[in-house]
């Protein structure tokens, strides 16, 4: 009877120990390299989340219609060794980011870099994860 349990224990041990796994995705999974974009926008929340950091942006589109955008960004432990503080994305923030749109033309992207309104760019991505490689990112390896 112990050993059933036992089995049964680490089965389920095993089982939710794979969650986190399943839930990170790599780049090719949901964007689209071929299909590079800009938006310049207005940030309106920040995600320091894991896997990745979110930011969510209001573009205003050529017609003057504005239209929400989710930006994929790198793990925020990554973000705040390239420069990024709790501070650098706040409600208002004048950004341009570049990167690359999500399959099926949703409103979302996968962060290249971005570019603040005083000049200042960092790298947003995530390395390791399917994206294109164009020696942007410092740690990408050579």
């Amino acid at each position: 009877m112990r050993t059933k349990l036992a089995v049964v224990v680490a089965g389920a041990s095993l089982l939710l120990a794979a969650v986190p796994v399943v839930a990170h995705h790599a780049f090719s999974a949901e964007f689209d390299a071929n299909k590079p974009i800009k938006l310049k926008g207005t940030v309106t929340k920040m995600e320091w989340v894991n896997p990745h950091a979110w930011i969510h942006i209001d573009v205003k589109e050529p017609n003057g219609k504005v239209t929400s955008w989710m930006i994929e960004g790198g793990p925020p432990t990554g973000l705040i060794r390239r420069g990024f503080t709790k501070n650098s994305l706040l409600s208002g923030t004048e950004v341009v980011v570049e990167g690359f749109q999500a399959k099926g033309g949703a409103k979302r992207a996968n962060g290249r870099d971005i570019t603040f309104s005083n000049g200042q760019r960092l790298f947003l991505g995530s390395s390791g994860t399917g994206a294109p490689t164009d020696g942007r990112d410092p740690t990408e390896r050579r």
